[in-house]
């Protein structure tokens, strides 16, 4: 059994290395088996050109892992033991493949300061967030606190719960850990626990190393283990062995892994939730990671499991039914009450639900809500700081109600893509003056962007005592080179004469040494304002062009060159100041569109290149068409390239859809900008609904893609270094 672990674990590894090379004509075929391959008539360095003869016969896809009547890809679950041990990873996996590695963070998960888990359960799980490369919905549920929680948990109630891609990928930019679930319920449940617990351990092994497998294939960091059914005393007494080799396998394969295990089960085999960690289920405690507990808890059962717990009282998270069900403490806008008792003894906190804002509430106040929710229970929720560089933010939500570029609409429509969730800040609201008259907020915001769906906005009043409010964004811990460069795009919206300025704050003052900027009083050494560039230098031009200039639709870009030696950088505030020699009250409204933190070598570094763009899978419909002209053609084909990983945040998919124009090997006429597609954040994309027009009798139709890399920097990468693949169709002969 321990052998064909091996193997298969193997055949992950290599299946994500041909993820990260060059596709070819042969690999294509090796990775489709029983599919026809796309012809490749001729290639040049720039371009591949492919030739399709349309056929309207089906060719289904496999219905776990694409939408049965559109084929968008899809995150998926394994609905029982028999569909764990068979699965294998395959090239139709690689959708769900997170993207984003873990983010470095301090302090980092291994600390012993009491952390928050978020346990994300919503109506049966896989809704819109299923849809790996978006959905076009409104008012979707999105999650955007991330500094406050540690852990976050995808949980349904399928045997085995694979977070979805984009939960990954979000929680990951932000330092923060993901789990999936592995449930057992109900009577079905207990037959399934016998049939690996109750035998001997090669059985037990099994399952474990499938569960380890699929965590670092998908690249989550673990699970929650919740069996909510009774087990025979064969099956009860396996469970330790299962959670410890199950534990040890994972954190050797997948370095954040964890393993925690949910109050049900006690050690007799019975059902019964126990609400605290005791001498009844201290076992499994001892064998894993860490402790959920059952929601029906007293102070007393806090006081109680102060001496089981011992010195790992941050693996003890104590379990708050957000949605008040039962005997608890307290929920919904109350949940600080149970959050407080739960704090004051040392325990880290389970938050389950925290999506009752979205469920039980009105949608149409969703935001309100939630960031209602949330700062109730500011105080108990220490943040985590991302500790590397490049630190890029948009402060997209990924979500909005249209596309954005550079402040330019792009696409009209509602749109969710939880994998295009930026860094998002710390979000609140303060008073600056005991009267009231002084106060400030920050929230997300649909209504306008300079990248992506939403900007940060910031709304507030200077009282005529105050000369300026400071608004701190970010949490950092980030060790500094020399020279790095910043820039800030914003906004004043209204009649305004405020101004506003990036500030930050460095640490190891002692020995951290300030170049080319200025300190702003001596009450507050650390913290520093740099000093605009009005013209950036040469190398700086294909970054930013327009520094300290009035761009588009009133944003306004400043850009910032600091020199440094042995700092950290620790904090990044917006500050907001009065007019020199004004002594009245000071209201304004400041819409942040982006924050930019570059390591200065990383100008000279070469751009991403994407290559080896390869079309397959694909299918046509025909489309209704407009008078008496001939049929449209609805394209659907996924496309997959190469490109170095480590250097690209993602990929901006693009096409010419044309007919019948150019020659095969050049790109099509026209100086006409290409339409975009999608988003994509793996080295792949499936193409679906395309409206192309029908090829005319002996004319071939053309239709061009191309992979724009978007880079961690945030620099723009010239249309010559795109991939490119061209497809050349024909109609059936009659």
């Amino acid at each position: 059994m321990e052998a064909e672990g091996t193997t298969t674990r193997a055949a992950a590894q290599r299946l994500a290395r041909q993820l990260r090379a060059p596709a070819t004509p042969e690999r294509q075929r090796q990775r489709r088996p029983g599919r026809r391959p796309r012809r490749r008539t001729e290639e040049a360095r720039e371009e591949a050109v492919f030739r399709e003869v349309v056929s309207f016969t089906p060719d289904p896809l496999p219905v776990r892992y694409y939408d049965k009547d559109t084929t968008e890809p899809l995150s998926f679950y394994l609905s029982s033991l028999e569909e764990l041990l068979a699965w294998t990873p395959n090239m139709e996996d690689s959708f769900n493949v997170a993207w984003e590695p873990s983010e470095c963070r301090q302090p980092p998960l291994s600390s012993q300061r009491p952390r928050t888990l978020f346990c994300h359960d919503m109506m049966g799980g896989y809704l819109d967030d299923r849809f790996v490369q978006g959905a076009a919905v409104q008012n979707p549920y999105s999650f955007y606190h991330w500094q406050y929680i540690d852990i976050f948990v995808y949980f349904s109630h399928h045997t085995v719960t694979i977070p979805p891609v984009g939960w990954a990928n979000a929680a990951h930019r932000h330092g923060v850990c993901v789990l999936g679930t592995f449930i057992t319920e109900w009577q079905d449940g207990g037959r399934l626990c016998e049939s690996f617990l109750a035998g001997d351990k090669r059985s037990y092994q099994a399952v474990a190393d499938q569960l380890v497998l699929i965590a670092e294939f998908f690249h989550f960091d673990g699970w929650l283990i919740n069996i909510e059914n009774s087990l025979s005393l064969a099956a009860v007494e396996n469970v330790p062995h299962f959670l410890q080799y199950l534990t040890t396998q994972l954190h050797q394969q997948v370095p954040t892994g964890l393993v925690i295990w949910y109050d049900s089960v006690v050690s007799s085999g019975q059902l019964k939730w126990q609400d605290e960690l005791n001498e009844h289920n201290r076992v499994f405690f001892d064998s894993c990671d860490g402790f959920f507990t059952n929601y029906n808890w007293r102070e007393e059962h806090l006081e109680r499991m102060l001496g089981q717990a011992g010195e790992r009282l941050a693996d003890v998270y104590v379990g708050v039914d957000v949605f008040a069900r039962g005997n608890v403490v307290g929920g919904g806008f109350d949940t600080v009450k149970s959050l407080e008792l739960i704090r004051k003894h040392g325990f880290s906190a389970a938050l389950f639900a925290p999506g009752w804002v979205y469920e039980c509430l009105e949608k149409r106040d969703f935001f309100q809500n939630q960031d209602r929710f949330w700062s109730l229970l500011e105080h108990y929720l220490p943040t985590h700081s991302i500790c590397s560089l490049p630190f890029v933010t948009s402060f997209c939500l990924g979500m909005g109600i249209r596309r954005v570029r550079h402040g330019q609409e792009e696409a009209a429509g509602p749109w969710y893509h939880p994998s295009a969730q930026e860094l998002q800040p710390l979000f609140g609201e303060r008073w600056l003056a005991e009267d009231g008259r002084g106060w400030v907020k920050t929230h997300g915001c649909l209504v306008d962007a300079w990248n992506g769906g939403s900007s940060l906005l910031i709304r507030g009043v200077i009282p005529p005592e105050a000369e300026n409010v400071a608004v701190r964004l970010f949490s950092l811990h980030v060790p500094l080179p020399p020279k790095v460069f910043l820039s800030m795009v914003y906004k004043l919206e209204g009649p305004s004469d405020v101004r506003v300025a990036l500030e930050l704050t460095t640490g190891d003052a002692g020995s951290c040494h300030i170049g080319g900027i200025s300190a702003l009083n001596a009450e507050t050494e650390s913290r520093h304002r740099p000093r605009p560039l009005r013209v950036p230098p040469i190398k700086l031009t294909r970054w930013v062009g327009h520094c300290g200039q009035q761009l588009s639709k009133g944003w306004v870009q400043r850009c910032y060159e600091v020199n440094l030696r042995g700092c950290l950088l620790q904090d990044l505030f917006v500050n907001l100041s009065r007019p020199p020699g004004s002594q009245e009250e000071a209201s304004f409204v400041c819409r942040l569109g982006e924050i930019q933190v570059v390591d200065a070598r990383s100008l000279l570094a070469p751009l991403p290149q994407v290559h080896a763009v390869t079309v397959s899978h694909v299918s046509w419909q025909l489309a209704a068409s407009e008078g008496a002209g001939p049929p449209a053609l609805q394209l659907r084909c996924t496309l997959h390239w190469s490109c170095l990983l480590p250097r690209a945040r993602g990929f901006r998919i693009h096409c010419y859809p044309g007919t019948g124009r150019g020659s095969p090997s050049r790109g099509p006429p026209g100086p006409e900008k290409p339409m975009l597609l999608g988003l994509a954040f793996v080295n792949q994309y499936r193409i679906v609904g395309l409206a192309v027009a029908a090829a005319g009798p002996a004319r071939d139709g053309r239709v061009e893609f191309l992979v724009e890399p978007v880079t961690k920097e945030g620099f723009l990468v010239p249309q010559a270094e795109w991939g490119r693949a061209a497809m050349l169709y024909s109609m059936p002969q009659t």
